[in-house]
């Protein structure tokens, strides 16, 4: 049950970027969450994930041995729901957040580079994918802003 949950039933476990198709499953899933419900309960929900997944994270670690194993994707799913949160919903802001996701996630800048190398926990594995969802949001915001800004 455990891999399950932290390989979001096993999407994390394909060969190659496990990390783009985690966020992928978690970009479908949320669009989904947010046709029917408001943000705010995708955002609880990146919380409760954020929560659960720090303790499950852990164990999976144990039982692995692996820090951050490339398998594990449920912190990508908080990640993109928290962006995804922060934005109006619609398929481009959605997919918006899924490329800021990413850049931010394999670039790692700043404070989350930072956290991925210190952190060596679940929390840690989590955190960083939590600070980079904040900016893809805000980074989606910033291009929505411009754009109004433009008049375009």
């Amino acid at each position: 049950m455990n891999k399950l949950f932290v390989t979001v039933f096993y999407s994390g476990c394909v060969k190659k970027a496990p990390g783009t198709v985690g966020s992928f499953v978690a970009l479908i899933l949320g669009l989904g969450i947010l046709y029917v419900l408001p943000h705010s309960t995708l955002a609880s929900l990146a919380f409760a994930i954020t929560v659960i997944g720090s303790f499950e994270i852990n164990k999976y670690q144990k039982a692995t041995g692996v820090h951050d194993p490339k398998e594990v994707v449920i912190d990508e799913v908080a990640g993109m729901w928290l962006g995804m949160s922060m934005v109006p919903f619609g398929l481009v802001e959605g997919i918006l957040t899924f490329i800021f996701f990413r850049i931010y996630d394999i670039w790692k800048p700043s404070l989350i580079g930072k956290i991925d190398q210190k952190m060596k926990n679940g929390f840690g594995v989590m955190l960083d994918d939590l600070l980079a969802g904040v900016l893809a949001g805000v980074s989606v915001l910033l291009i929505l802003k411009a754009k109004v800004f433009l008049g375009l």
